[in-house]
């Protein structure tokens, strides 16, 4: 099988009297032969593409999701073939061809990626469990290669019968694998985003760009505690307003459906010093960086979005009112202000492009310190910092 991106761009030419009725942008699979029908019917990939168009409506409405549930199937249907087992074949050899699978990803060759690690065998478990749930219901199938194991749950005093899957690895609990920077590990990264080196003093042989910026957002997305694409496309203005006095307590941020993780809206902090940074960056430093600019966004992403009147729920976009809400990724990168339209690095957004770059001089930073246990300051660390810290502002500073 073969994996591809679905585009309905030039649907005009394919001979159709009307447009295909496909999500865009989803991922469809498809034989060599590229045929989806043959002498006994429909194919398999014609029903895992079946599949994964009603993901939207199923459960998994996040478009960067698509690749992993349809990936997860194709890969497992390929090992099928391997071994002369079939998507839909009968439940005794799907279950000899799951035990196989699990050895396999388990315990198989080392190199390349054929391995999975816990968690990822589980995900993939999940989402093979979604797919044949599907196929069973819709009728293309009796056989399911997993077993079940009935359970109970008790939360908050409700008791409710669950299903496990079998299949499924055990994994340690979640707060055995949080991984965090202390505070004196994290003043040292805050430290060298702002190319200041662990005594205070200016880093003399490193000159790079968007100081400011990087030392700004990068304390903001300390203490906010967002996830990558959260923090890469929050706009400027969605930024919450710094209040009239300092205070203990921290802000609340409103983070849109449009960029968080399962297009689900939550709440986050901030504490006051952060914020305060970043408003004095967007107030001077940035706003001289898009005075005059004539930046465009490039052709391959689209039209631009011209907006105006923007505010801390919405805009004018190309002159019709909408909501940031209903913004994506793809969206507020084509943002653009009439006459100073700016890149989404430091205008249209606030995201830090070169975190990726200024990350690991940080990193060093911190790792120059004569100390045994020297963490290195991956992006995962990120997240779960900020979450330690509010937990002991609570506990010891409220």
């Amino acid at each position: 099988m073969e994996q591809a991106f679905y585009s309905s761009e030039g649907w005009e030419g394919w001979g159709l009297e009307f447009k295909a009725v496909i999500p865009e942008g989803m991922v469809l699979v498809f034989d060599d032969d590229l045929r989806f029908e043959d002498e006994h019917g429909l194919r398999t990939s014609a029903i895992v593409n079946r599949w994964a168009c009603e993901l939207p409506i199923n459960g998994c409405p996040a478009a960067n999701s698509w690749p992993s549930y349809v990936g997860a199937v194709r890969q497992w249907s390929e090992f099928g073939e391997e071994h002369g087992v079939g998507l839909f074949d009968n439940r005794e050899r799907l279950k000899a061809l799951l035990s196989a699978y699990a050895v396999y990803r388990s315990q198989g060759p080392a190199d390349g990626r054929q391995r999975f690690r816990g968690t990822t065998w589980n995900q993939h478990m999940t989402m093979l469990s979604t797919f044949y749930g599907w196929a069973i219901e819709n009728g293309y199938t009796t056989s399911l290669p997993f077993t079940y194991r009935q359970a109970t749950a008790v939360f908050s005093g409700q008791r409710r019968e669950v299903r496990r899957n079998s299949a499924r690895r055990r994994q340690p609990k979640p707060h055995v694998t949080v991984k965090y920077l202390e505070d004196e590990f994290a003043d040292l990264f805050h430290k060298g985003l702002a190319r200041v080196q662990p005594d205070g003093s200016v880093e003399r042989g490193y000159r790079g760009r968007e100081m400011a910026r990087n030392a700004a957002v990068g304390r903001f997305v300390f203490s906010l505690g967002p996830r990558k694409e959260e923090f890469s496309y929050l706009l400027a203005c969605e930024v919450p307003k710094l209040p009239s006095r300092r205070s203990d307590v921290p802000v609340l941020v409103l983070l849109p459906e449009g960029i968080t993780k399962g297009s689900k809206f939550r709440n986050t902090w901030v504490d006051y010093d952060s914020l305060a940074e970043l408003h004095n960056y967007l107030e001077f430093e940035r706003a001289a960086a898009v005075q005059g600019s004539t930046w465009l966004p490039p052709r391959r992403w689209g039209e631009p979005l011209v907006v105006t009147e923007a505010t801390a729920r919405g805009g004018r976009v190309n002159g019709s009112w909408m909501s940031w809400e209903t913004l994506g990724p793809a969206d507020r990168g084509r943002r653009q202000r009439p006459q100073a339209a700016g890149r989404p690095t430091g205008h249209g957004s606030i995201r830090v492009v070169q975190l990726k770059l200024a990350q690991p001089r940080s990193e060093a930073s911190v790792c120059s310190v004569e100390e045994q246990k020297r963490p290195g300051c991956g992006y995962v660390r990120m997240p779960h910092s900020p979450a330690s810290g509010w937990v002991a502002w609570a506990m010891f500073d409220w």
